[in-house]
């Protein structure tokens, strides 16, 4: 059964204690540029969806994933972010096997592919983001 909300476009809302500081961080490390701004808040679009970094008193947890880039190239991606400065936090997790900087994940949805590559860092407000990879089976095997 669908509800009202199956064809509503979701958005991520990312907190930022300083949103010029926030901003900096999107657009030197991650190459990003808000589209649109208002007061206490930048509007970023990649791909088909979109984030938005608001402005906020309250601090993220950042024990767990609050937003993730779903990418081609792990591999190129993280060689640019690298350029820029960014740093990977490496976590280990049951069931998970470590590949460098990234984890595989076992399953995926199969949709998606057999695995998932990915990895994890944290923006200047420390919201954890990650960053993955769909893989197929012969990849997992690597």
């Amino acid at each position: 059964m669908t509800g009202a909300l199956s064809n509503a476009h979701t958005v991520t809302k990312l907190p930022a204690q300083d949103l010029e500081r926030a901003r900096a961080f999107y657009r030197d490390k991650l190459g990003l540029e808000p589209v649109e701004e208002r007061t206490g808040g930048l509007r970023y679009l990649c791909g088909p969806t979109e984030f938005h970094l608001f402005s906020s008193a309250g601090t993220p947890s950042g024990t767990s994933t609050q937003m993730a880039f779903e990418v081609e190239d792990l591999e190129a991606t993280l060689t640019d972010l690298r350029a820029r400065g960014v740093t990977f936090e490496r976590f280990e997790m049951p069931g998970f096997d470590a590949r460098g900087d990234a984890i595989a994940a076992p399953d995926n949805y199969p949709s998606k592919g057999t695995g998932e590559l990915g990895t994890f860092f944290y923006d200047s407000e420390g919201n954890l983001i990650g960053i993955a990879q769909p893989i197929r089976e012969s990849a997992m095997r690597a």
